[in-house]
């Protein structure tokens, strides 16, 4: 490995090494956050490819780091960036599943529930008090790649009349819909 590096130019091996530190870094964000929403066996996947790659990234440069900053400089470009496509990619991916808990007045409710019940999505509601009315709390499971468009949905139903929090759930049972 190292003859064939030494007979491409500099530049050309710095941009390899950002390129694979970027892959790298890439699935090990990924990795992480299957690692987390327990997808275990993917996980260990992942972590073969990243393996295999961090040791051809390191054996490439650690002899040359002191020698040379540009690769250096250029590993580093690799791993922030990686960390930022890793992020995004799994953001757009969306593992895992969302609790919704929407608080509304009674109004917004109906409309709400009627909503999920047209989408045959299911739901728990709990009535309260809020600070001036009598407000319900309705808390919704759902896949977290389909929380964004639920959501929007929702604000359009109720003209943006409630309030909500978003959290991941990583283990649940039971439940209309929903067994894991």
């Amino acid at each position: 490995m190292s003859e064939f590096l030494a007979s491409i130019p500099p530049v050309l091996v710095c941009i390899i090494v950002c390129a694979a530190k970027i892959i790298e870094i890439t699935i090990q964000s990924l990795k992480t956050c299957m690692m987390v929403k327990g997808q275990r066996a993917k996980a260990a996947g992942l972590g073969l490819l990243e393996c295999l790659i961090w040791g051809l990234v390191i054996s490439t440069i650690i002899g040359t780091l002191g020698d040379n900053l540009f690769l250096l400089a250029f590993y580093c470009v690799g791993y922030a960036v990686g960390l930022f496509l890793g992020s995004t990619l799994e953001s757009k991916i969306a593992l895992g599943t969302s609790n919704l808990e929407i608080i509304a007045n009674d109004e917004s409710t109906e409309k709400i529930l009627a909503y999920l019940k047209a989408h045959n999505m299911g739901y728990t509601v709990f009535e309260g008090h809020g600070s001036k009315d009598k407000m319900n709390m309705i808390f919704v499971v759902i896949a977290r790649k389909e929380a964004g468009k639920l959501l929007k949905d929702l604000r359009s139903e109720c003209d943006n009349k409630m309030f909500v929090a978003v959290s991941e759930i990583s283990k649940y049972a039971g439940g209309y819909g929903m067994v894991k």
